[in-house]
């Protein structure tokens, strides 16, 4: 008999909870800076600015493949029948990037500047986590 292990899950709070809220609506939500406007991912003060006010606004959820590995060495007993999976950086058109990982795909067929958008993926009540597909 094979032990079946829980998935780690992101942890809400009052900071990152407009952003879960967002993906279980179906809207990917960034935040932008409510002094300077720059358009952040998940971050408590502005890179630009170092102010920490912001609001949350939807992105359109589209951007392109920034960089990616394939994960092959099992490092969570969680995610050893998922092996080997990417973890993909995807830079938003908004601008921030998001650490994700890419769906519908072959690994050895993602490729950077790749067009994508996101989808949603309720893995609980509680949690939807943003994933991205290619849009070509």
């Amino acid at each position: 008999m094979t032990a079946r292990y829980e998935k780690p899950l992101p942890q809400i709070d009052e900071e990152n909870r407009p952003f879960w809220e967002g993906c279980q609506q179906g809207e990917l939500r960034v935040q932008k800076c409510t002094n300077c406007g720059h358009i952040r991912h998940l971050s408590p003060a502005c890179p630009q600015c170092l102010k920490s006010g912001h609001e949350w606004i939807a992105a359109s959820g589209k951007g392109t493949v920034y960089s990616w590995i394939v994960v092959h060495q099992r490092y969570n007993r969680a995610f050893e029948e998922e092996l080997p999976y990417n973890v993909t950086i995807v830079e938003l058109e908004e601008g921030p990037r998001i650490v994700t990982s890419l769906v519908d795909v072959e690994n050895e067929n993602i490729k950077a500047g790749t067009p994508v958008e996101v989808v949603f993926d309720p893995v609980t009540d509680e949690i939807t986590l943003p994933r991205f597909r290619r849009t070509e």
